[in-house]
């Protein structure tokens, strides 16, 4: 039986009371600012003179420990000889930088347009005052993007959440949040007035062709563990935050219990996202071999949608429609070793969202091919982002548990590291 989390939810875990701790409050060092006197640029005419030093016991207040006069002396006397410099080669002196460390006082002068900067250089370099001169060079990073590090959002489940600490949402919602991306959930009625959702559905409709309209459990369980908001005091985050889902009804719930549909309304729901180009359909359902809806669903792939399925607990295979070729089939954790071809993801002790604004814990595949519709538009994010089109079956890699970190990085080149925890 389900375990329902009415508002407001207390749940005795260490990990939950944490995020109710008041946050310590950090001042943050001002770090001091320095102005360059002459910005650099493509054109940068600005080099570098390294005058000597000279021994520590000769140089001007060398012995005067803890006093400021002398090294005010010897810091007017190497301007003096800087400016004499700048003055004779006809530079223009600008600032000094001293660096005992080398023995050296970085002096920075500028070229005149039309003279060249390593002549000028070699010149310096000659003198004897100078330990060497150089141009001012331009480097670049080597690092690959850095994925933007967050300090996790303020949903009160997120904690309890499996994809939290497994698929490290907050670090991929760094990277992506599923904007710009149509989720089509073919199920049952999802509660569009929920807290977690309100917002997050772009369209709903009824192809289950019976009279009752009140919001249902499982449709909506699916829809919050796609889409469910962020940051909005309660309840958990989605994976894909950012993305709109078209919640389209084609099961109903049974007044003796379950959840059903039938061949009619699943085919309405799959050619309305058809027509209405969804970008990801997820169907959490399965059932006997239907042509029309294989049909359909192959459409579906062929206009570049992605097609999510849960596979059949039941079946000694994949069942339908997960079989379907080209689908990606996914199953929670527990039918792992039963299943050759699968994608595994977070299925068991799920929070999400019920209708009536409560939450409540769920378990199976259902919700599991929901975690992976929503990991599904983290990737149609960044490939759209940047311009590439990494098929989703490729960026999830070969068949097995899902590291969802490394899925998105296959899909962003630009983003590194892998999020498989122990668990």
């Amino acid at each position: 039986m389900a375990a329902t989390l009415r508002r407001p939810v207390i749940v005795a875990t260490a990990a939950l009371l944490a995020l109710a701790l008041p946050a310590v409050a950090v001042r943050a060092t001002e770090a001091p600012v320095v102005v360059a006197e002459q910005a650099p640029d493509d054109a940068d005419r600005r080099i570098l003179v390294m005058l000597k030093l000279g021994a520590e016991h000769y140089r001007a207040g060398a012995d005067y420990g803890g006093g400021g006069y002398g090294d005010a002396v010897g810091q007017a006397a190497r301007v003096r000889v800087a400016r004499r410099i700048a003055k004779e080669h006809g530079l223009e002196f600008v600032d000094n930088w001293p660096m005992p460390v080398l023995g050296i006082d970085c002096v920075i002068m500028v070229v005149p347009a039309g003279r060249s900067l390593d002549t000028v250089t070699a010149q310096l370099s000659t003198l004897p005052d100078v330990a060497w001169s150089q141009p001012i060079n331009r480097f670049h990073v080597e690092g690959a993007k850095a994925v933007p590090m967050s300090a996790g959002p303020n949903d009160q489940l997120y904690a309890a959440q499996p994809a939290s600490r497994q698929w490290q949402l907050d670090r991929l919602h760094g990277v992506a949040t599923g904007r710009g991306v149509t989720i089509a959930v073919i199920d049952s009625r999802v509660d569009v007035a929920h807290p977690d959702l309100a917002g997050q559905i772009s369209s709903s409709e009824n192809f289950a062709g019976e009279a009752n309209r009140a919001a249902e459990r499982h449709g909506t369980g699916v829809a919050g563990i796609i889409a469910a908001r962020a940051n909005n005091s309660v309840g958990i985050v989605g994976v894909a935050p950012g993305a709109r889902v078209m919640a389209l009804r084609a099961c109903w719930e049974r007044p003796g219990g379950g959840t059903v549909c039938d061949s009619l309304s699943i085919a309405k729901a799959l050619s309305f996202a058809i027509e209405r180009r969804a970008n990801i359909i997820n169907l959490s359902l399965s059932g006997p071999d239907d042509r029309l809806i294989a049909a359909l669903i192959g459409i579906s792939i062929a206009r570049g949608a992605d097609v999510i399925a849960a596979v059949d607990s039941s079946s000694n295979d994949k069942g339908f429609p997960a079989s379907v070729s080209g689908v990606i089939a996914v199953a929670e954790k527990g039918l792992s070793t039963q299943r050759a071809g699968v994608y595994i993801a977070p299925g068991a002790d799920v929070p999400t969202t019920e209708p009536g604004g409560k939450w409540y814990l769920v378990n199976g595949s259902s919700y599991a091919a929901a975690h992976v519709s929503g990991l599904a538009a983290l990737i149609r994010q960044v490939n759209h982002a940047n311009g590439t089109r990494i098929a989703t079956s490729k960026a999830l890699g070969g068949r097995g548990e899902i590291d969802a970190c490394a899925a998105l990085s296959r899909a962003a080149p630009l983003v590194e590291g892998s999020c498989t925890v122990a668990r």
